[in-house]
């Protein structure tokens, strides 16, 4: 992993916000959960192609490189699906694509990158089964301070019955007093 070097106020900064988040839709990451996706908001602060990238090829891609190459493009493609869930849920759609589809391309990725890792291999784990959290924390970020959801409710419906997403359920909680219900269809949970 790449070292990241922060003023540390930023950083303090990030890991409040990031504790709120989780705070305001119910989530708890673990220490180490919550310090990764601290340091995955700081070093993609800089780089607003990130959600420019085809993903599915840059995940297949990885595949065919050296160990190191591989588990640097597994990392990445992971920390992008994750913050495109997360904070940018609307490009999915402008995509014609599922938020679902970078939830469980990202889940991939970090299994993946667990398996080829005998370090940090629990961490990344750990990412692949609490994605769904982690995203919700992000979701969660964009509403702080602000009246506009993150997830209009049709994207928050798809997405909760697809996830379980609890910030997907809050957000349609906002925009209705009926109870949602998951539907049986051929997606996977």
């Amino acid at each position: 992993m790449s070292r990241i070097v922060a003023p540390q106020g930023e950083m303090a900064h990030w890991q409040a916000l990031v504790a709120e988040a989780g705070s305001h839709v119910g989530v708890h990451l673990d220490e180490e959960l919550e310090s990764y996706l601290v340091f995955t908001l700081m070093r993609y602060l800089s780089r607003p192609d990130m959600a420019q990238r085809a993903l599915a090829l840059d995940f297949l891609q990885a595949f065919h490189e050296h160990a190191t190459l591989r588990n640097e493009s597994l990392r990445d493609v992971g920390d992008q699906c994750l913050l495109v869930s997360g904070l940018f849920p609307q490009r999915a759609r402008r995509r014609r694509t599922r938020v679902g589809y970078y939830v469980d391309l990202g889940r991939s990725a970090y299994h993946n990158l667990a398996e080829g890792l005998t370090q940090l291999a629990d961490l990344f784990e750990r990412l692949a089964r609490q994605f769904v959290n982690a995203m919700d924390v992000l979701q969660a970020m964009r509403l702080i301070g602000r009246d506009t959801p993150a997830l209009d409710p049709l994207l928050a419906w798809d997405l909760w019955n697809e996830t379980g997403s609890r910030s997907a359920k809050q957000a349609l909680a906002r925009h209705t007093d009926g109870q949602a219900i998951h539907l049986a269809s051929s997606r996977k949970h």
